[in-house]
This record gives C-alpha cells, structure tokens and sequence, in this order.
C-alpha cells in the first residue's frame, strides 16, 4: 500500500515526536509564516509587495517562507510569462481558513497588549529590572 494512503489512516498528535503535523504547525506559527500567512489575507501580492508588507524580513527567509507554505497546501504561487516575469501568492481555502484564526488570535493580543505590557514590566522589575 502507498505511503501516503496509509498515512491518511493515521490519527495525527502534535505532541507525538514524529507527527508530521509539527512541522506544518512550526511554519504556521513561526514570525514569518504567521505574518506571512495574515498578510495574504488582504489578497494576491508579488514578491516585493510581500516583503514591503511583512517589515522586517529578509528576502531569503520571505523566499523559504513561501516555499514551506506552499508545500504544506497554503499558499499558491502563479508564475506568469512576461519580462520580466511575474510571479504572485495568494492563500488557498486551506490557508484563508488558518489565516482567519491566527488573525483572531492577533486581533486578541492586540486588543490585550496593554496588560502584557504591564505583566512583562512586572516581571522584569521583580528579575531585578531587565
């Protein structure tokens, strides 16, 4: 029987060493996939459009980003011909579903940041003021 059939009549446990779902859950949550994840929310973006909208990462880490979404069945990137090529990104269905809970879960901590504020200031001043 094929691998990948009967991997289909595994249950998956994230909490199981082997579980192939830590490593869609890892490029889910990391900072760049997350925020990657999100901003294609908005819609379709070029590469450099991506990277303007995501401050801060690199071309490199933005490029490995994509890939591993891509692999993982939540981003769709469309090569066009042209010159110079275009290449765009946007979510599959799989990966506008898991940007809508990861931008509630955003909008939460947002919404709370004052309190981590406050909490991380107390704890820093209880550590001897880091």
């Amino acid at each position: 029987m094929d691998s990948t059939v009967r991997d289909h009549d595994l249950a998956y446990d994230v909490f199981s060493r082997n579980c192939p779902s830590r490593g869609a859950l890892e490029h889910v949550t990391g900072r760049w996939g997350s925020l990657t994840i999100t901003a294609l929310y908005d819609g379709t973006f070029r590469f450099n459009e991506l990277r303007r909208r995501v401050d801060g990462v690199s071309e490199k880490m933005l490029s490995q980003t994509l890939h591993a979404l891509e692999r993982d069945g939540l981003v769709h990137r469309e090569a066009q011909a042209g010159n110079p090529p275009r290449v765009d990104y946007e979510l599959t269905p799989l990966g506008r579903e898991v940007a809508e809970r990861l931008l509630s879960l955003i909008q939460l901590l947002e919404d709370r940041m004052d309190e981590v504020l406050l909490a991380q200031g107390r704890y820093d001043e209880s550590r001897g003021g880091r």
